[in-house]
């Protein structure tokens, strides 16, 4: 690995728990910086403090609070000068069902707020620094924003998310900016707390992080346009 490649800073919201740290802690093993942003400020510290200072920086954020996001890439151009990949990773369900249960109206404005504005935000926000460094952009979807399996609303939002990572591409790609849609199936992570998790075969968060550096990890005229990736046995 040069000297330049080990100068290349990828920014992961999300990156407390699951995907997100397992995408941190494979990076940094290849020689990347890494920007790990969540709202969790404890889970951060100790990554940090896991894949050393140096290489890594914490920045507590709540990707639906547009200045919030702001505040993360000015706080990572400040620290490294540049940002070579982002993994818009930040995510999750509350299960809801659409006329069972008892109805939170709160939980499906906060999921729609994290899981489509805050991609979308975290998109606007780096995009610009993302053409400056011919960048990757990469974004979790799920299965689930192809083949709606589950009831709820969590669904439709990783459908809107499929929507926007096409769009960016459409907007970005004339620029040389690469763009991944992950698509993850079931996979064991934090994300279920809460949540009754279907009898199925489990994909780990190591397997879908190792999915997202092969993407990045292409050559620069490779773009890795879509990524779906199921634990062995899972049908849909």
């Amino acid at each position: 690995m040069t000297t330049s490649d080990n100068n290349r800073v990828l920014l992961i919201t999300g990156a407390s728990t699951g995907i997100g740290r397992a995408t941190a802690v494979q990076a940094v093993s290849e020689g990347w910086r890494v920007v790990l942003a969540a709202r969790s400020a404890e889970k951060l510290a100790a990554l940090e403090a896991e894949l050393g200072a140096e290489r890594a920086l914490a920045v507590p954020c709540d990707v639906a609070e547009w200045a919030q996001q702001e505040a993360m890439v000015r706080r990572t151009i400040e620290r490294f000068g540049r940002i070579d990949a982002v993994f818009a990773n930040a995510g999750f369900s509350k299960g809801s069902s659409f006329i069972d249960g008892e109805h939170q109206p709160e939980e499906w404005r906060d999921m729609v707020l994290t899981n489509l504005f805050g991609a979308a935000a975290t998109a606007r926000l780096t995009l610009p620094e993302l053409v400056k460094t011919k960048g990757h952009f990469l974004v979790t979807g799920s299965v689930l924003g192809r083949v709606t399996s589950v009831r709820n609303l969590y669904a439709a939002t990783k459908w809107g998310v499929t929507g926007m990572a096409q769009a960016i591409r459409n907007e970005v790609a004339s620029m040389g900016v690469r763009v991944t849609l992950v698509e993850p199936g079931i996979v064991d992570t934090p994300f279920w707390e809460g949540l009754q998790k279907p009898a199925a075969p489990e994909l780990l968060s190591e397997d879908v992080a190792r999915a997202v550096m092969y993407a990045i990890n292409q050559p620069p005229h490779v773009d890795v346009s879509e990524i779906i990736i199921r634990p062995t046995g899972q049908a849909h």
